[in-house]
């Protein structure tokens, strides 16, 4: 990939952005309010808050001068960092903001000449050529395979607290972290692909930070820096990521089809596309974007695979299904990333929809009420746990946290304002031709699809509201001021209210909400030749199973009859209205739930996903109940 690209007269740069989010404060209440609390209370003010901090301290000089060995630890740093200043940003807390501020502080003070900022020891740096790790299943060069990617959330870390609190030191540090990969991956001649796991993908992650130093400085080095990974990471043969996505490979066949890693190579590069313009780039992103949404994705959005792997977070093939799947938290933010992004660059409401479904699924469903707990993985079946001080999950369940208020509602180019998240809550919008509009929800959703808009613009003004709607909202209905809505309703699309809007207009929106049932089929088919050379297939396993939807929530029973893992179900024949029964949350029961009664045993109690069994260490949640065996064919 050559280095002498030039920046498209449309591409969007980080300034524009910057403007045009400032102008956009949201406060989210309701449940995703409540996880936006405990995630401020909980992991954010506990897990670090000074130098002497665990994650903190493996960066000061004496332990950085014994470390020869490591795994991803140095990434919390950044990741809290990333964190911590949207939460302090947003929430005014100045005690939070006062120990992100002596954490940046600490780390700006103890980066070397050369811009080194990371744990380990000056002979087993990124800089300098490791020894081979021979046959390593994830394609591993080297011993140490983790300074790169700590290097990039530092980046990410120190450019997010210098943008809510602007702090030329921090800006600089994370230039000269950018000037040190550039010069190591151009005149030191290392190779990007040479430094992080599976077949470097974890060290190509340099590429979204890369972009961001050039958003934030202007500096054309930056975009350098990133041209030069992303050609490194496509001519490297078993990663190959631009061609291999540009030529429509499945997720899973992209390196060894890591989960986390892979989408947020995405991410890089779907921000590459707004620096430069390329088309290919947005090409490339959305090829990759679809075949992890329609093959690799949960029921509740988060990217999934484990299945017959030596790793529990790679991508099975397309097709492959189980109800045991894993999912890992930090995939999940890294959709979610993803998702942010290509909303940003096309405005298309499915993106919201996908970030709207991670988020009040599998998201909320590794995160405990304390805000502290968090689970590495869930599973649409299986037992949540919660898991260890280090995990790196429990850092990106908190970024991931962190993301949501910012693409709840997004002012667009052309004076639009889109709402992409619903859920109690409140944001003001500063338009040219209104001035300060406010926003308010009132609603019970995702528990109820009846919401309230209550919109009060500074001064009457012609504009367009955008409303999502989402893709399961068979039936919905708009009105305004009482009267209805006459222009078509698509699901899946925005329906844009393009009119004056007045200071006390009301936006009634109604999205019927009823069970829906999902099914899923867990085959192996098994492929060979004949002796005449003529392929034969036998399908040697096939086993269905069903699920519940309502609205945007997914729904889980616990542990059946109080022990058992397993039902399988055998439905009526009857229509499922006769047998499915929603219960709206009342005083015993503070969510909705939904009876399943098949006639033949006691009603089965699905809750929604995230909260279903417990949000208790331990307690089990089950998604998929299999159907009666079918003969295989």
């Amino acid at each position: 990939m050559s280095s002498d690209h030039e920046p498209s007269s449309d591409a969007m740069t980080h300034n524009d952005y910057t403007a045009r989010a400032a102008r956009v404060e949201v406060r989210l209440d309701g449940l995703l309010g409540d996880a936006l609390e405990a995630n401020r209370r909980g992991r954010l003010s506990h897990f670090i808050v000074d130098e002497t901090s665990p994650a903190i301290a493996i960066f000061a000089p004496a332990h950085r001068q014994r470390n020869i060995e490591g795994d991803w630890y140095g990434e919390h740093a950044g990741k809290w960092l990333v964190a911590a200043a949207k939460a302090a940003a947003r929430s005014g807390d100045e005690d939070l903001l006062a120990r992100a501020r002596r954490v940046a502080d600490f780390l700006v003070a103890h980066q070397e000449a050369d811009g080194y900022m990371g744990t380990y020891a000056s002979e087993h740096r990124f800089m300098r050529k490791q020894a081979p790790k021979p046959g390593a299943w994830d394609g591993a060069p080297s011993v140490r395979t983790w300074d790169i990617w700590t290097h990039a959330y530092l980046i990410l870390g120190l450019l997010e607290i210098h943008k809510h609190f602007p702090e030329p030191r921090y800006l600089d540090a994370a230039r000269r972290i950018g000037a040190l990969c550039l010069d190591t991956l151009t005149r030191g001649g290392i190779d990007i692909t040479e430094l992080g796991n599976h077949h470097g993908m974890s060290a190509t992650v340099l590429l979204d930070p890369a972009v961001e130093l050039y958003f934030a400085t202007g500096e054309r080095a930056f975009l350098d820096l990133a041209l030069t990974v992303l050609g490194q990471a496509d001519a490297h043969p078993d990663l190959a990521l631009l061609t291999r996505a540009l030529a429509g490979v499945d997720a899973a066949h992209i390196a060894t089809g890591k989960a986390y890693q892979l989408a947020w190579n995405l991410v890089g590069l779907a921000k590459l596309h707004r620096a430069t313009g390329r088309a290919e780039y947005l090409s490339a992103v959305e090829s990759l974007w679809r075949s992890i949404r329609d093959h690799h994705l949960s029921l509740g959005g988060g990217p999934w695979g484990g299945v017959a792997h030596r790793s529990r977070e790679v991508f099975n093939p397309a097709g492959v299904f189980s109800p045991q799947g894993y999912v890992e938290t930090c995939s999940t933010l890294a959709w979610i990333q993803l998702n942010r992004e290509l909303l940003r660059i096309t405005g298309q409401a499915c993106y919201a929809e996908e970030i709207e479904r991670s988020a009040y699924n599998d998201l909320l469903g590794a995160q405990a009420p304390n805000g502290e707990d968090w689970c590495y993985y869930v599973f649409p079946n299986g037992r949540r746990v919660h898991t260890t001080y280090w995990r790196c999950c429990k850092s990106s369940g908190a970024m991931a946290i962190e993301e949501l208020p910012a693409v709840a509602y997004t002012r667009g180019g052309d004076d639009a304002l889109a709402v992409n998240l619903y859920g109690p809550g409140a944001a003001r919008v500063e338009l040219a031709r209104a001035g300060t509009v406010r926003i308010e929800q009132d609603t019970a959703y995702p528990f109820d699809g009846r919401i309230g808009l209550h919109v009060s613009p500074e001064r009457a003004a012609r504009f367009a509201l955008k409303l999502r709607i989402p893709s399961w909202a068979n039936g919905a209905s708009v009105s305004i001021n009482g009267e209805s809505v006459s222009t078509a309703i698509a699901l899946g699309d925005y329906l844009m209210l393009d009119r004056e809007w007045n200071d006390g207009d009301h936006i009634a929106i109604d999205f019927p909400m009823a069970p829906h049932i999902h099914t899923a089929v867990n085959r192996n088919v098994q492929e060979s030749r004949a002796p005449d050379g003529s392929p034969v297939a036998q399908e040697v396993l096939h086993n269905e199973y069903l699920a519940l939807t309502c609205g945007p929530l997914v729904y889980a029973t616990g542990l059946i009859d109080g022990f058992k893992t397993e039902e399988t179900l055998k439905p009526p024949a009857a229509p499922a209205s006769d047998w499915l029964h929603w219960h709206a949350a009342d005083a015993r029961h503070p969510t909705p739930r939904i009876e399943l009664d098949p006639g033949y045993r006691a009603p089965l109690v699905f809750e929604p996903y995230y909260c279903a069994g417990g949000r208790v260490d331990g307690a089990w949640r089950l998604t998929w109940l299999s159907l009666p065996p079918v003969s295989p064919r």
